[in-house]
């Protein structure tokens, strides 16, 4: 490396080396030998190891991931063009993988899987909803906003507003207050409302970006939910944990001869029954709130198989390695119970959003209650999340959805 560097700069194990050449972009405190006087929080520095320069990334020592690499290219300089190119790459990406409709409903960039550590972007139609996770992107979340408003409007795509959804517990272990409220965008009035409707797979929603879940809806099952809808032609179809209803919506304007929707929450049924009035398919659908994992018990109990189509897409079960064994109980459980419902020929649609959930431990949870249930498993799909949400083979935490379909034989 010939060019005089202006960062300030930070030596690294031996461990954290082999990780960065490995393509990971994270190195954590612990992980930092030797430094010069550290930037200020959210700054840049480089990241050496001996005298081999092994990138530049965001720092911040409030947080346990004390540098996020942003490029291993000596020469880059991070100024408004690098980030434009950073989102005019993103942009580009989901026009290829999204394309017609999908792309005015997806995932614009995804964090690290788009080399913009801490940054989630979701469109909805004319409305952008960010959440930023890291300082050092809060601190630049001015030029990427710009870039991303002007690469949309080159395509014909302008932007009304970007609501900001800072309102999470992990921006204060970044030493970031949260919040949450409209991004002022220059020249721009700010929009009086935060509920806009969205179409996903031929289906409406109506999205409430200001308090909705996540930035307002889960985008990552686009494909996941029109897969089952493809199978649900007069089938009697049960949607366990159904949150806006989407896959039993899914369900109903596939085809499905009814559809039962349930959830704890009281404010999900509601909105599933207004989205299903919204499509139409109100007269096949049935809403009940109830806890799951009962409700699957007194249906296992009465042995009555009602049902020929079983979804089941419950909340993260497990957020730590720590409660890996608890979530893989209660994971077991509800897929037990399931397979049990169903009559010989019926289908499950099964998923775990957890990271911390492996894919070789979902699988095994799952032989392990169709061993227990007595049935064999007849595998149709097996799916990951949709490709706006990209997986980074080098970066093992952009990979967390798990999604099967299953006949029960």
């Amino acid at each position: 490396m010939r060019q005089q560097r202006v960062y300030p700069s930070v030596q690294i194990t031996a461990k954290a080396e082999r990780l960065v050449k490995q393509g990971h972009p994270w190195i954590y405190g612990a992980e930092l030998k030797s430094r010069q006087e550290p930037p200020e929080n959210g700054g840049l520095i480089d990241v050496f190891a001996g005298s081999a320069y092994m990138g530049t990334g965001f720092y911040n020592d409030h947080s346990k991931i004390t540098v996020r690499l942003l490029s291993r290219n000596a020469n880059d300089r991070f100024d408004e063009a690098f980030w434009r190119r950073r989102v005019e790459y993103a942009v580009a990406y989901r026009k290829t993988v999204m394309p017609g409709p999908d792309f005015s409903c997806c995932r614009l960039i995804h964090g690290e899987a788009d080399q913009m550590p801490g940054l989630t972007v979701d469109r909805y139609g004319d409305l952008l909803v960010a959440q930023v996770l890291s300082l050092g992107m809060e601190r630049i979340q001015d030029q990427v906003f710009c870039a991303l408003c002007d690469v949309l409007a080159g395509l014909g795509e302008p932007v009304r507003g970007i609501y900001l959804r800072n309102d999470v517990a992990i921006r204060e272990l970044e030493g970031m207050e949260q919040g949450k409220g409209w991004y002022p965008l220059p020249g721009q009035p700010l929009p009086e409302e935060t509920v806009t409707e969205i179409v996903e797979n031929g289906v409406r929603y109506q999205v409430d970006v200001e308090n909705g879940q996540k930035t307002g809806f889960f985008l990552d099952q686009k494909y996941n939910r029109q897969a089952v809808g493809r199978i649900a032609q007069n089938k009697y179809v049960l949607d366990c944990f159904t949150h806006t209803g989407s896959f039993g919506l899914n369900a109903a304007l596939g085809g499905a001869a009814q559809v039962t929707c349930v959830d704890i929450s009281n404010s999900a049924i509601e909105m599933a029954r207004e989205n299903a009035v919204r499509n139409g398919v109100e007269k096949r659908m049935v809403f009940q709130q109830a806890d799951v994992f009962r409700l699957l018990t007194e249906l296992a109990e009465s042995r009555r198989r009602a049902y020929d189509l079983i979804i089941l897409d419950p909340p993260a079960f497990t957020k730590s390695r720590s409660t890996v064994r608890d979530a893989v109980r209660g994971y077991k459980e509800i897929n037990l119970k399931a397979m049990k419902l169903l009559p010989r020929g019926g289908y499950l649609a099964t998923c775990s959003c957890s990271h911390f959930m492996s894919d070789t431990l979902f699988c095994q949870m799952l032989k392990s209650a169709a061993r227990d249930a007595a049935v064999s498993l007849r595998q149709i799909e097996a799916r990951q999340q949709a490709p706006d949400h990209p997986v980074l083979w080098n970066v093992p935490e952009t990979e967390y959805l798990k999604f099967y379909l299953f006949q029960v034989v």
